[in-house]
C-alpha cells in the first residue's frame, strides 16, 4: 500500500491508523510497544518516529510505502 505525506512527516502511531492498521493511537502504541511494526527493516518501538517519503513501514505482512 502507499500513503502520500501532506506534510513534511508523518509519526509513525498516526500512519498505523491513518492506513487502518490500527484502530486507535491506543492499539498502534500497543503494536509498537510489542516490537510488531517494522521501519526500514527495523524494529522501532517508538510511536512517535517520524517517518517520512521513501521510507517502508511493515506490520504483519503488510507494507506501507510513504511517498510525498
Amino acid at each position: 500500500m502507499e500513503f502520500q505525506l501532506r506534510d513534511e512527516y508523518i509519526r509513525l502511531g498516526q500512519l498505523l491508523k491513518a492506513t487502518g492498521l490500527a484502530d486507535s493511537g491506543v492499539d498502534a502504541k500497543f503494536l509498537i510497544q510489542e516490537g510488531k511494526v517494522f521501519v526500514n527493516g527495523e524494529v522501532c518501538p517508538q510511536r512517535g518516529k517520524k517517518v517520512r517519503a521513501g521510507d517502508l513501514v511493515s506490520f504483519e505482512g503488510q507494507e506501507i510505502q510513504v511517498t510525498e
